[in-house]
């Protein structure tokens, strides 16, 4: 544990894990400095809860106040190589991750859980095992709960089931899982690491403190990638994978099967499952690979597994519309998600092209152009929007016809005037949702509204087709209009949960 009373501490960084890192601080007795260079309305309102607690707040800096500081707690979205965490390194104030602060003062072990995707399905499935066989726990990190917020309840756990990205994971010291698990490693946040090898690094730091009788659960396919970097493994490993049979645990067919010396032969159906497709075959692989660990019985985890149901925004289906179909898989922030989501939506009858697919957000420095082959067979038609969408039609006008779009409401209203019956209009942007959004949920929800809005207009007008009644959709042109989904919105989401101003065509 860190002795914290009369430290003088800086927090960089006032989200949701900086937040939480100060309240912890000040309840330890540190003397605690908190700045974020951004200055909004909702974050003057969290300021001012904090200097109520005795935190000096500081908002809309960008260098580090003057002064000694003992400690810097860093938020994760703070990016190493900025001059604000340059100048904490030329100072010599050592810095952690509010994940670093809030694990070393545990007093349970912890399961921790990364990877390109799948990060937050596994977190809640592994919770979910862990509860349903009688072993109390508690998901926090990345998931949205700080550890910081819950290091008093780990007193009575048995285990913190941690969600931890790459983020969190540069800026650890001494954390040490008990267990870890390593889902994927697919081309992601290359607008922050230098190369895809910077990225893995980055996520294999997961297991750099671990000992040999702790444990790693890995994807086959990323356990050779990080070996390929020279990095070691120092736990036992269990792998699993669902397109290589040479994994301790594989998918065939439908089935999860073992091939573990003490636990072989068929562990599950997904087709007993409520969630579908390879990659959530790893995700349950993965936690019935932390429940054997763990020595849970497997029938209850079975049972466990039967009745999860995904949580919003990954692949959901939002409506049915006169039979088209509106999923949201707003989760989707990378190429590797949107392709999933592709394969995971129902084809046509006639194999023809059938997906009107909503891309597009802010840029993650990503290439577009791999997934053009798929593109050709499943999308019939893009709506690009969000400010990388001049680069996504660049690589995708040769695989699908592109449309760029300023709004949410506009694409869902594009789409569906382009829809015929048994297509899907699916959200899954490949992108991050920072640009116009305040988080993927937020943009979901979003997404949600807007096909509601649809609905609506549908219910308003006489059934006479679907370009009659898209003409009433806002963003057809009309300033009217444009004001009537305005007023839509203002009255679905309350002032201060949704900034609507960002998301329609200015008239």
């Amino acid at each position: 544990m860190l002795a914290l009373n009369d430290k003088r501490v800086l927090v960089v960084g006032l989200g949701v894990s900086g937040r939480a890192a100060s309240r912890w601080l000040r309840q330890r007795g540190a003397h605690v400095v908190a700045i974020d260079s951004a200055a909004s309305d909702a974050l003057r309102s969290e300021a001012e809860s904090l200097r109520r607690l005795g935190v000096e707040v500081c908002l809309g800096c960008g260098k580090v106040p003057p002064g000694t500081f003992d400690l810097g707690v860093a938020s994760p979205g703070v990016p190493a190589e900025s001059n604000l965490m340059r100048e904490l390194r030329q100072r010599n104030i050592p810095v952690i991750g509010e994940l670093e602060l809030g694990c070393r003062h545990a007093l349970c072990l912890n399961i921790a859980i990364t990877g390109t995707n799948g990060k937050t399905t596994t977190t809640e499935v592994v919770e979910r095992l862990l509860t349903h066989c009688h072993r109390k726990t508690l998901a926090a990190g990345n998931i949205g709960r700080p550890v910081c917020d819950v290091i008093e309840r780990t007193r009575d756990l048995d285990f913190l089931t941690l969600e931890v990205s790459s983020f969190q994971l540069e800026t650890i010291q001494y954390f040490r899982p008990a267990v870890a698990v390593l889902l994927n490693i697919t081309p992601d946040h290359l607008d922050r690491y230098a190369s895809m090898a910077d990225y893995a690094r980055a996520k294999a730091r997961v297991f750099q403190n671990q000992q040999p009788f702790d444990w790693a659960i890995i994807q086959t396919e990323a356990l050779a990638y990080i070996r390929s970097l020279g990095l070691a493994v120092p736990s036992k490993i269990v792998t699993f994978s669902a397109n290589n049979r040479r994994a301790d645990l594989y998918l065939d067919r439908s089935l999860l099967i073992s091939r573990l010396a003490d636990w072989a032969g068929p562990l599950l159906d997904m087709e007993e499952c409520r969630i579908r497709g390879p990659h959530n075959a790893e995700n349950l692989m993965a936690a019935l690979a932390v429940g054997r660990v763990l020595r849970l019985p497997l029938e209850q985890m079975k049972e466990a597994l039967r009745t999860y149901a995904p949580a919003p925004h990954r692949c959901e289906v939002v409506a049915d519309i006169r039979q088209v179909r509106f999923v949201n898989d707003s989760k989707a922030t990378n190429l590797d998600a949107l392709q999933k989501a592709l394969l995971a939506m129902p084809g046509s009858r006639s194999g023809e092209a059938n997906v009107l697919l909503i891309a597009g957000g802010k840029d993650k420095g990503l290439t577009y152009h791999d997934i053009g082959p798929l593109l050709a067979q499943r999308v019939k038609h893009a709506f690009l929007l969000g400010e990388t969408k001049e680069k996504i039609r660049a690589a995708w006008s040769l695989f699908t016809p592109c449309t760029l779009v300023e709004s949410l409401l506009e694409a869902v209203s594009r789409a569906f005037e382009c829809a015929q019956s048994g297509d899907v209009v699916l959200l899954s942007p490949a992108c991050s949702s920072f640009d116009m959004f305040q988080s993927y949920a937020h943009r979901g929800e979003v997404f949600r509204q807007a096909v509601e809005h649809v609905a609506r207009s549908l219910n308003r007008d006489a059934p006479s087709g679907h370009t009659t009644a898209m003409s009433n959709v806002a963003n057809s042109g009309s300033v009217a209009n444009k004001n009537d989904a305005k007023n839509y919105f203002a009255t679905e989401f309350p002032e201060g949960k949704l900034r609507g101003e960002s998301f329609f065509v200015k008239s």
